[in-house]
Formats: structure tokens, sequence, C-alpha cells
């Protein structure tokens, strides 16, 4: 197994990816159910179907949170509440419905997974429980009336699910990129804090609970002293009125604005490197990638194989696979069938001699016409490498004779046209 077929096997499936239904003999349910996987996923446009459930889908997000918000005015409240209210019911109930069909396709999303704990996996993600929150507050109030309060505060989590539109925009995932590369310094910054303000407050409750112990009646003052300090933020609420107590607020201040500034700077730094790292992509040399396309037939020894299980060469690589008038990424799971169309890619090789193929199409008129290929006039510096005729290939051998509408493709060592001929050029 080659290198790339290892690292396609091992690569897992992402909600936002395309999942194709490309081995032969999958029971039916199983394409229903990879079919529905592919119209919740947000981002897959491969056909009308999926592009019309992600513009419902986000259209019914934005429609609920606007409905929300207008609902808070008292005069909107009145004159549109019935109408508010009919539209918060049908867009929670899609986001049931939505809920309900990515419980049945998660096997889909974790496919090396049993079914149970890929649904288990899919309930218990960040986006599970953001797809859960998004309906499910809205029907306790029913059950438990004395929490309508609570229930509320819960549905505000649906706005979350506007994260999902980074499907459509790579400068979007800056952000998530910026904060994964830097988590380890967030963190290291976060803790720092937290162990600055724990000092700060129990500093601050000894000097200033004999003075005011009314205001700094517990810890729990004087932490909230330090985060409003620190975090530069200053309510007002309470502070220090002894001289000792004002001395430390302002050592206290200043650190704080040191201690706000180490994340600020980290994500600032990691801004930078991320859109230098894009630049440089972008002015980086390029390289051409050169691509031939096969149909593969049922006598074909990779008809009904894994890609995994091609032995491939090294650099070369199977770009993608037509199936009819479906486009299917090529992993290393994916199995080819008879009828298939594989785009082959390679990289080029530097210092590399180009080569220069010609293709022939024989006309009517054409002197090649009815004649072998051992008694054509060409070119020493000139090779027949193959014909095609009628759909086949055959082999170019010596007593081959060619025939009206052959396609003819021959390798040259010197670039040119051949006098005579109707014919079209590739450079490889």
């Amino acid at each position: 197994m080659t290198e790339q077929n290892e690292h396609a096997v091992a690569a897992d499936i992402n909600p936002d990816e395309y999942y194709p239904d490309d081995e032969p003999n999958v029971p039916k349910h199983e394409r229903f159910r990879r079919r529905i996987f592919r119209m919740v996923s947000v981002g897959v446009v491969d056909d009308l179907i999926n592009q019309l459930y992600d513009i419902i889908s986000t259209s019914a997000l934005i429609l609920n949170l606007l409905v929300t918000i207008l609902s808070t005015y008292d005069s909107l409240d009145v004159r549109f509440g019935l109408l508010f209210d009919c539209v918060e019911v049908v867009t929670i109930s899609f986001f049931a419905i939505d809920y309900v069909l990515r419980l049945y396709t998660a096997n889909c999303l974790y496919p090396y997974d049993k079914e149970i704990k890929s649904i288990l996996k899919y309930i218990f993600s960040f986006t599970g429980i953001v797809d859960f929150l998004s309906f499910f507050p809205y029907y306790m109030p029913s059950f438990f009336p004395a929490g309508a309060a609570v229930f509320r505060m819960f549905r505000v989590a649906r706005i979350l699910k506007l994260f999902r539109i980074n499907a459509y925009y790579d400068s979007l995932n800056v952000i998530t990129e910026v904060l994964l590369r830097k988590k380890q310094q967030l963190l290291s910054s976060v803790f720092i804090i937290l162990v600055l303000m724990l000092a700060a407050s129990l500093c601050m409750y000894s000097i200033e609970n004999p003075a005011q112990p009314e205001v700094f009646t517990n810890a729990f003052s004087g932490i909230w002293w330090a985060a409003s300090t620190l975090l530069t933020v200053g309510y007002g609420d309470i502070y220090p009125v002894t001289a000792l107590g004002k001395t430390m607020g302002i050592v206290i201040a200043f650190l704080g604005v040191g201690m706000v500034a180490i994340p600020t700077g980290i994500i600032s730094a990691g801004f930078v490197e991320q859109y230098s790292k894009l630049q440089s992509m972008d002015n980086g040399v390029e390289e051409d990638v050169h691509f031939i396309k096969i149909q593969i037939t049922g006598h074909d020894r990779w008809a009904g194989k894994k890609i995994s299980e091609l032995n491939l060469p090294k650099g070369v690589i199977i770009a993608v696979i037509q199936r009819e008038e479906e486009t299917i990424i090529p992993r290393g799971n994916v199995r080819i069938a008879a009828g298939d169309k594989i785009v082959l890619g390679a990289d080029s090789i530097k210092g590399d001699k180009p080569i220069y193929l010609k293709e022939i199409v024989l006309r009517a008129n054409h002197p090649w016409n009815g004649q072998m290929i051992r008694d054509l006039d060409i070119s020493r510096q000139t090779v027949i490498l193959m014909i095609k005729r009628n759909g086949s290939t055959i082999i170019p051998k010596g007593d081959v004779i060619l025939r009206k509408g052959d396609t003819v493709i021959m390798y040259s060592k010197l670039k040119g046209r051949l006098a005579g001929s109707e014919q079209s050029e590739t450079e490889m």
C-alpha cells in the first residue's frame, strides 16, 4: 500500500465533507442514509437538493434569530406577536427534524465506529449539543413551567449554529486556525491570570475586611474585585478604602493591563503568522501537475478494487473519479467500478525534458489510411505510442493497418507539427 493510500484510509470524515455513495452492492437503506447525510452536511453542494437544504437551514436560523430579537420590542410584539409565534414554531420544528436526521446519519459522520457509539459521539460533541439546545428548551416550559426563564436562556445557544457558515468561507476559518495553533500559549496566559487573580483577591480581603466588612464579606468578594480590576473593567461597586489597599489596587491594575495584553498579543501574532503563511502560499513557485483520464472496463484489474488496494507508483495520485453524473472524492475505501472515469495526476519533475505528444485524427483524405504502421514515412524522432479506434485501444504493432477515424498518439523528441496532418499537441 502506498503512502498516500495509507493516509486516505486513516483519514476521518468531518461533518462538512462529501461522503460518497461509492461502493457497489450497498443496501438501499444505506444508500438512502448516505444521501441524507450529504443533504444535511453544510457545504456539500454537489446537487440542487443539497444546496436547497443549506439555503433552507440558514434561512430558518436567521429568521428564528430575527424573530427572537424583534419580539423583545413591546410595540412589535403586540402587532406581530402571532406571526412571530408561527415563525418560531416552524423554525424550531425544522431544527428538531434536522437533529433527528443528524442522529440517523451519525454513522456516516463517524464511519469507523459502531452505530451506537457514533450516535453518542455526535450527541456529546459540540455541534450535537448546540443542535440539541437549538430546539429542546423551547418545549421544556410545557413540562416545567417554573424554569421557563432558564430554558429561554439556553435557547440563545442556537446562535452558535451560525458557525457552520465557515464551510462556505475559508477566511472565517482563520479564527479557528489561530485559536487551535495558539491554544497552549493561551491556556498558559489564562492560568497565570487565574493565579494572579486568586492571590490578589485573598490579599485584598485580608487588608480590607477589617475596614469594611460589609463590602469585603468573604473571599468571593475579593475575587470579584480582582476580576474587575485585572480585566480592566472596574465596575466601581467594590473598591479599597485603606491606604495599603489602594496601593495594592494600583499595583494590581498595572498588572491587569499587562495580563490582558498577553492573550491579545498571542492572538494578534497568530493572525499575522496565518496571513503570512497564506500569502507565502499565494506567492510560492508554481509547479505543473499533469493529468490523464482513463475509463475502467469490466476486464481491467482495477475494477472492483478499493483505492487503498491499488499499487500506485510514488508521486501518482487519483485526483477524482467520475461515475455517470456523480463526482466522487477518491478516499482509500472507495471501490472502483466498471465504467468509472478516473483522472490520474502526477507532479512534474524538475529539470526533466518535456515530452511532446501528438494526437492525429485520420480523416478520409489522410495519406495514412489503409497503410501498415511499418510502411509509414515518419521521422526517426517520432514513435507511435497508441491507436484509439471506436473506443478501444490498439497496440501499435508493425502489421496494424490504420483506418479512417483512427486516433494516433505519437511521441516526438522535437516539437512541431507533421505536415498535412490534423493533430493536437500535448506537452507533458
